[in-house]
């Protein structure tokens, strides 16, 4: 049974309750705390945002950093949009861009050998009508007799040349026999013993990988997961660019629900840092949300204008971002912020490189 006492007024924009909802703006008369079961209910029930706050929240999420966490906590809510939808919203764009926006590691390549191939191929078709054109094109008789002179002339020098080059042949054949005996004598003697730290660098490195890859299916084998390890078998059995493109497809469809299982874990290495802050779990969420939130909305950004000048001022204000934040919402120390800061950007990188990478390898795995 809920403890909560109904206001006198409204938190969001102080008209006075006569009910369980604000009869001005709308909101609820009794707000409860933000937690993990509020933002799912959210996701349930909105998934995208594209309401017309979203220009206010948009401004101060861009310009006003750590603003929406506490206006959300202050009971600020209705003017604005909420934070799972902003965090989705903001997230399935950057996804889509990366995608299918033409941001791929192989497309300049690919670019590059369609058009050799394309310039090659018209060379090829330009030098074959041009010995059409000259077959078709018609001589006067002058022209004609001199060619036809040096045609004769062509010739008897084509059959001097093939008496000399059966002469050749001739001689090389009994060298070639004479050769033939003399690597049979060589061949009937023992061989020297071979060095065993004499290797080819690309045999010792394939026989390395050869190894890694024997020791992971056993392993496999060992912990019984027979599955997985049919799945290793068929991952080692593809080419090189069938399993770069297996985990770039694995990359693409995994990596949204990787990072967005990340926000718990962004929150708990929140709430260690401020350990004894007061503040709740469901408050480390909203404020790893909305950081989230605008760090997808920059990237986008980074991959839509693409200027260099542009781009170093948004990766400026990216990495100041959050420790503003931080410190406006904890209201802790410079120098406790900054350590902070640090702490918390070596963990959540080594997160989100292992949740990257599992998604890679899970896409590869279950590639057909």
């Amino acid at each position: 049974m809920s403890t909560a006492v109904t206001p006198e007024n409204c938190a969001n924009c102080d008209t006075p309750l006569s009910g369980h909802y604000c009869s001005n703006c709308g909101q609820e008369a009794v707000l409860h705390h933000a937690s993990t079961r509020e933002f799912l209910h959210e996701f349930v029930g909105h998934y995208v945002a594209l309401e017309g706050k979203l220009w206010g929240s948009l401004v101060r999420l861009l310009f006003r950093p750590g603003m929406l966490t506490n206006e959300y906590i202050r009971g600020r809510r209705v003017r604005f949009v909420q934070p799972l939808r902003l965090y989705l919203s903001f997230s399935l764009l950057f996804f889509a861009l990366l995608k299918f926006g033409g941001h791929g590691l192989d497309n300049g390549e690919d670019e590059h050998d369609e058009a050799t191939t394309a310039q090659t191929a018209m060379v090829e078709q330009t030098v074959k009508q041009a010995g059409k054109l000259g077959a078709l094109t018609p001589r006067d008789p002058a022209e004609a007799e001199g060619a036809a002179a040096a045609e004769a002339a062509i010739a008897a020098m084509e059959k001097d040349q093939g008496a000399e080059s059966r002469a050749r042949d001739k001689a090389a054949g009994i060298a070639a026999r004479i050769a033939a005996r003399e690597a049979a004598k060589e061949a009937a003697k023992p061989a020297p013993a071979t060095p065993a730290s004499v290797s080819e660098p690309g045999d010792h490195a394939s026989s390395a990988q050869s190894k890694a890859n024997d020791e992971v299916d056993q392993w496999l084998d060992e912990k019984g997961w027979q599955t997985l390890r049919h799945k290793w078998q068929g991952l080692q059995g593809m080419s090189r660019e069938q399993q770069k493109a297996a985990l770039q497809a694995g990359f693409y469809h995994y990596a949204p629900y990787a990072i967005f299982c990340l926000m718990p874990v962004f929150a708990l290495f929140l709430k260690i840092l401020y350990m004894g802050s007061g503040r709740r779990f469901g408050e480390h969420v909203l404020f790893a949300l909305h950081t989230n939130a605008f760090a997808f909305l920059i990237f986008s950004l980074m991959l839509v204008i693409r200027v260099g000048v542009v781009d170093f001022a948004l990766w400026c204000w990216l990495l100041g971002y959050l420790p503003w934040a931080m410190r406006r919402v904890y209201h802790s120390s410079r120098a406790g912020t900054l350590l902070r800061w640090s702490v918390l950007m070596f963990f959540y990188s080594i997160a989100v490189g292992l949740a990257l990478g599992a998604a890679g390898a899970l896409g590869a795995l279950t590639a057909h």
